[in-house]
């Protein structure tokens, strides 16, 4: 790959790196520890990840344990969790704390899917905005006494790693879709 390529290709990949993490915090009626990730725990003045004042398990399939590492955080991740969008109501027993995720209705299963898909296609968005940087920027490079059939093969590679993360976005959407619509 030619060198003036690679920053795009890496913004590329950070695009969709973003939406990989973006729809792992979508819950398909499965617990799923990654629906935590964005929450933040007042853990002593300092907003800490919820993963780092715990232990985060999965005992069964519509369920997940919150095991604080101090027994006195049990109420901060219990507001942490009330206050997020996460949409589920914890429960603790003193030690643990316990989200119980119900089934999903196919109204709202499909309301997943439409998220879904116009994340994606926000994300193909993002990728396309690189690719214009990359055509400007190969634009000017004509004023350096590059060729134009050089600014063509940039721009032409430049296309073929724009279809290549549209295709890895659609398969991506597509199975996430799948995924949530499985009843």
């Amino acid at each position: 790959m030619d060198e003036r390529l690679k920053p795009y290709d890496e913004k590329m990949q950070k695009a969709y790196d973003f939406l990989v993490t973006d729809l792992g915090t979508i819950r398909a009626g499965r617990a799923n520890p990654h629906v935590l990730d964005r929450i933040k725990v007042n853990y002593y003045g300092t907003p800490t990840p919820i993963q780092q004042v715990g232990n985060i398990t999965v005992p069964d399939p519509r369920m997940l344990q919150i095991a604080p590492w101090e027994k006195s955080l049990i109420k901060e991740i219990e507001k942490a969790i009330m206050t997020s969008d996460v949409g589920i109501t914890p429960s603790n027993d003193g030690a643990v704390i316990r989200l119980v995720f119900p089934d999903l209705t196919e109204e709202r299963r499909k309301e997943l899917a439409k998220d879904i898909k116009k994340k994606g296609e926000e994300n193909k968005v993002a990728i396309r905005n690189v690719r214009r940087d990359g055509m400007d920027a190969f634009k000017k490079l004509a004023k350096e006494e590059v060729s134009e059939d050089e600014i063509k093969e940039l721009g032409d590679q430049l296309q073929k790693l724009t279809d290549k993360y549209v295709k890895e976005v659609d398969k991506l959407v597509e199975e996430k879709s799948k995924e949530i619509m499985t009843v």
